[in-house]
């Protein structure tokens, strides 16, 4: 072979490889398994064949969903879903789960079609926003909405061929579906009267957006071991249920002799999970304002980091805080940030204002003089196109063009004057919509059910309608409760913490397999937080309203005085309550 090559060429070689002879060592890097760099080639293996792992994790540990994002991150699928809709067809394998990174789910079998699931930050739409996903609904959906328990719409019966034109009008539209399904951060709710609450401590709605914002324009907030719920609640009246989400911004006011500033803060809590029996809990910190949005990003850093990858039942934020306790939590958090954590005890601060229970429905003056905001009835958070676009056109006649959605499935029109309160009543009423309090038929909450979930048990909507019917012809409350219809245990429509919570399941018949529901009594959030107790099981549906109505008149003849019916039911233990109760079904 040095034949092959020059004089020079082979004087080169020579005196290299008599260099390296005496130097005895090759300028050899590498890396062991650990991560470790090393010079030593018995002791590493080199990064072609180091084991490949997800945030420390080995590929062949992680769970199906994580190595579905590992092939291909689900924000990665846009020629896919191109493809997909030139050829009319619905995602398959891995697909199925990457279009929720794009708000769309293939909702088969319950229904041959997709479900959108938009993002409607701090809940606020503007008329021409409903008017367009009035639009949607009408020329490529199922001809309705559905307002969800996160203060958002989703809508139904969208076929593969129009699911592209779907999100490009929405990005047209000024709204998007990013994020809004799968291991991500969902809607960013909002306490929907922000702006215009007269008891409100601050108006967090500025907030709320910016976490969305914030979330929509950085990649790494789609890397989530699981999903992810943040609420920032104003401290007025109506409920935005914050203290169900993992991690919740409460408005508070810290007076003179607390040892800081006095004014307005936030308090944080962390860990609501209610499908899994648990409200967030306040971890000690009191922060700015401007400081609420990095610690989010912050915590949720440490979440994406340390999450567990292998396991999805156990890969909440919950179990993470579980694992290493809240003093390690905040640690890490705290590590991630240019600034110190303030830390302040909880009673330090004034305490949290009273909800009012269905306060999101009626009449309600704000602090702007002569403009008030009206809640509207939305049965079950069910609206027909015709409903959207009247919505739309009624706000901005009688309104500013806004509306608000709420976690409790209804929507608020602001800023009406006093003298148009009658027109804008009327015009409702015209399109089947109200603003009359009914202290039961306004205090129902249903998710979607098996007519549009493959997961649901029992027909949620259409029986909490029934339902509603039932009790309002033949009982009649002094005060008001409210009712969740959930359709499996994933527990959409939060049905813990209802003063009556229903969850759907399969029932024996007489050998016949029926719909029906275990019954769960004196949930409640805010100043009336507590999970409901189990108290029956395997009803059918068929005896659900004759039992609601014999517990809710049981509660009217027992009670003592004007006893609520969460203070009448938690004065009772369990067991005394499956006692109580246990003649009802028969």
């Amino acid at each position: 072979m040095n034949q092959n090559f020059s004089e020079s060429q082979k004087q080169y070689l020579q005196g290299f490889f008599s260099g390296v002879d005496q130097r005895g060592f090759s300028p050899y890097v590498g890396q062991t398994p650990n991560g470790q760099l090393t010079h030593d080639a018995g002791q590493s293996v080199t990064d072609n064949q180091a084991e490949e792992k997800v945030h420390g994790v080995l590929i062949e540990d992680l769970c199906k969903e994580e190595k579905i994002k590992h092939e291909q991150h689900g924000l990665d699928v846009w020629d896919t879903m191109l493809d997909n809709a030139t050829r009319e067809q619905f995602p398959e394998g891995g697909d199925v789960f990457r279009y929720k990174f794009h708000g769309l789910f293939y909702v088969s079998p319950a229904q041959e079609s997709l479900m959108l699931r938009c993002r409607i930050p701090g809940c606020v739409l503007r008329s021409h926003q409903m008017a367009g996903l009035a639009e949607i609904a009408q020329d490529w959906g199922g001809g309705y909405a559905h307002v969800t328990t996160r203060g958002n719409l989703q809508i139904r019966e969208i076929m593969p061929r129009d699911s592209v034109s779907v999100l490009m009008k929405l990005r047209d539209m000024g709204l998007t579906a990013q994020g809004s399904g799968a291991d991500n951060v969902r809607n960013i709710t909002a306490s929907p009267t922000s702006g215009f609450d007269p008891n409100e401590v601050a108006d967090v709605l500025p907030l709320a957006k910016a976490m969305h914002h914030y979330i929509l324009n950085t990649r790494e907030m789609y890397d989530l071991p699981r999903k992810f719920n943040i609420s920032f609640d104003n401290g007025g009246s109506v409920s935005v249920c914050a203290d169900t989400n993992d991690i919740g911004f409460y408005a508070v006011r810290v007076g003179d002799g607390a040892g800081v500033e006095p004014g307005v803060y936030f308090r944080v809590q962390l860990c609501g999970i209610t499908g899994h029996k648990q409200f967030a809990k306040d971890c000690g910190l009191l922060l700015k304002a401007e400081e609420c949005v990095s610690v989010a990003a912050a915590m949720l850093r440490v979440f994406i980091k340390n999450g567990d990858r292998t396991n999805r039942k156990k890969a909440r934020l919950k179990y993470l805080v579980d694992a290493w306790g809240e003093t390690k939590f905040l640690q890490e958090t705290e590590k991630e940030l240019a600034f110190e954590l303030r830390r302040l005890p909880l009673d330090a601060c004034e305490k949290r204002r009273a909800i009012v229970r269905h306060g999101y429905i009626g009449t309600y003056a704000q602090p702007q003089p002569g403009l008030n905001y009206v809640g509207v009835v939305v049965p079950v958070g069910h609206l027909t196109v015709e409903q959207m676009f009247a919505l739309a056109e009624l706000a901005d006649r009688f309104g500013k063009g806004e509306l608000r959605l709420t976690v409790w499935q209804n929507v608020i029109i602001p800023h009406v004057s006093d003298d148009k309160l009658p027109a804008l009543i009327a015009a409702l009423n015209e399109v089947g919509l109200s603003t009359e309090h009914h202290n039961i038929t306004n205090g129902l909450v249903a998710c979607t059910g098996n007519a549009g979930c493959k997961f649901a048990a029992s027909a949620t909507k259409a029986q909490a309608m029934e339902l509603g019917a039932y009790l309002k012809e033949r009982i009649e409350l002094d005060q008001p409760i409210n009712i969740h219809l959930t359709g499996c245990p994933n527990s959409c429509a939060q049905h813990y913490v209802g003063d009556i919570g229903l969850q759907g399941v399969k029932v024996k018949v007489d050998e016949e397999t029926v719909e029906g529901y275990h019954i769960v009594l004196g949930g409640g959030v805010d100043n009336e937080q507590g999970i409901a107790a189990e108290v029956l099981q395997s009803v059918p549906f068929m005896k659900v309203p004759e039992v609601i109505e014999s517990i809710l008149r049981t509660y009217l003849s027992e009670r003592d005085g004007d006893e609520s019916f969460i203070q009448y039911t938690r004065r009772h233990n369990q067991e005394e309550l499956k006692a109580k109760f246990s003649h009802v079904t028969v």
